[in-house]
This record gives C-alpha cells, sequence and structure tokens, in this order.
C-alpha cells in the first residue's frame, strides 16, 4: 500500500498550483480529479479537446499519478465523456477510476447497465473502475455494493469508510466487499460531522489498513480532505499524509 492523495483538496487553485503545493507536502502520488463543475479539469473539456488535457497535465511536480476520478452529468454524451477520460488516463499511466453511482431510487437493472458500459470502456483501455461506496446513493450499503460487483464483472470500490459512519448511530461494515476494494478515499470523520480536523473523529485507519492487508490489498490510501473554513489546510494533510505512512 501507498499514500497518494486528491487535488480535490485545493479546489480553489488552479491545477498546477495544486499540484505544486501537494508536491511541497512531500506527496508522492496524485489522484487527479476531472468533475464536470470543478475547478480542475473538466469532462467536457477532454472530450473538447484531449491535446490540451494532457498538456494541462504536463507538469505533475514529480507526482505520480495514480487514479482519476470522474464526475459528469447523466446526458447523451455520458460514455463519449469517460472515455475521453480514459484516453486522458492512459496517457498519464492511470490504471484506476473512480466513479459515482446512480442515486437511490434508480432501477437495478439500470445501474447494471451503466456501470457495465463504463466497465468495457475502462477495459479496452486495460483499466480499471472502482464505483464510491456514498450515502444517498445505490453503494451507501455493502450488501447493494456486493450485489453490483456480482451482477457488474470486473467492476471494483472505492471505499469511502466516512459514509458509513456519518448519520449513523454506530459504524457499518464493508467487510463483505474488501476483496473488491481497488481504491480508497480518507478522512476523518464522526456521527454528527462528515469531516473534522484530523485525529477529532471516528475512523480508525490503523483498523482499516489491517482489513485491507488481510485481502491483499496493494493500492493506494487517498487522502481526501477538501478544505475545512477556519482550519489550516497545509497542517490537516501533512498530519494526515504521516499517519497514513506510518501504518503502510
Amino acid at each position: 500500500m501507498f499514500v497518494c492523495v486528491s487535488t480535490e483538496c485545493f479546489p480553489d487553485l488552479p491545477l498546477d498550483q495544486a499540484m505544486e503545493r501537494l508536491a511541497e507536502l512531500e506527496f508522492t502520488a496524485v489522484e487527479l480529479d476531472v468533475h464536470e463543475g470543478g475547478s480542475h479539469l473538466q469532462p467536457a473539456a477532454v472530450l473538447a479537446d484531449p491535446e490540451a488535457a494532457v498538456a494541462a497535465c504536463s507538469d505533475l511536480q514529480r507526482l505520480r499519478p495514480v487514479a482519476l476520478s470522474f464526475v459528469a452529468p447523466e446526458n447523451e454524451l455520458l460514455y463519449e465523456k469517460f472515455d475521453a477520460c480514459c484516453r486522458l488516463a492512459k496517457a498519464l499511466g492511470i490504471v484506476t477510476l473512480v466513479v459515482e453511482s446512480s442515486e437511490l431510487g434508480t432501477p437495478f437493472n439500470g445501474e447494471i447497465e451503466r456501470l457495465r458500459k463504463f466497465v468495457a470502456i475502462a477495459a479496452s483501455y486495460g483499466m480499471l473502475v472502482g464505483v464510491k461506496t456514498a450515502a444517498e446513493r445505490m453503494t451507501q450499503d455493502a450488501e447493494t455494493t456486493a450485489s453490483l460487483c456480482r451482477n457488474v464483472p470486473g467492476l471494483g470500490v472505492t471505499l469511502d469508510p466516512s459514509h458509513s459512519i456519518y448519520n449513523h448511530k454506530k459504524p457499518t461494515s464493508w467487510d463483505s466487499i474488501l476483496p473488491n476494494v481497488c481504491h480508497v478515499h480518507l478522512r476523518d470523520t464522526k456521527a454528527d460531522a462528515f469531516q473534522v480536523r484530523v485525529g477529532q473523529g471516528s475512523v480508525e485507519y490503523g483498523r482499516i489498513v489491517a482489513q485491507l492487508n488481510r485481502v491483499g490489498y496493494k493500492r493506494a490510501l487517498g487522502v481526501h480532505l477538501p478544505p475545512l473554513e477556519g482550519i489550516d489546510q497545509v497542517g490537516e494533510l501533512r498530519k494526515l499524509r504521516l499517519l497514513l505512512e506510518t501504518l503502510v
């Protein structure tokens, strides 16, 4: 296992400046956010001008790109945008693509078809899709997530433990999908706050690492800390990096 960091940790900086700050914090691996409406690369722009997207990532400040997070609205260009992002990922040597599941209430068979398309496109480039566990989405519980993985051959899981803690009286278990995990998003969380300062929440980082070790996980532990108002972002990022590095 190794530690990586998301460019979403500096959403208010241009991508090149965010990369520079993350490198200064001594991270060595990075997850690129390519989100419609985000402040860095956007799927529509990647589709419209692939060469410019590659150029925007030309100076990664010695950071090794290990994952690409894709968020785009459900429309007629969804899969074209995803394909373009896969081509960007291939150019950068990225293997893991993070996608969201659909919102609760989406027909199960429709979600299976949607995820199968993502997996097929990614597989054509030799890549892996990890659907992210998230509240208010079809991956909010382990049972449904495991069922999606059984029905979509090749589908992996991006585990975000915060969603099993926030708004729960006690943390819910994700043991059943641990063998499917291909990427991880980490921050600190309490039952009444989705993100708190590192060390003030209920996330048991050591336990998570031990569980992943038992299933042979050798991929990234992703630091995923959007800024908290009034809190030193640099200090929080450094704290979580050092904590995770002691565990891997």
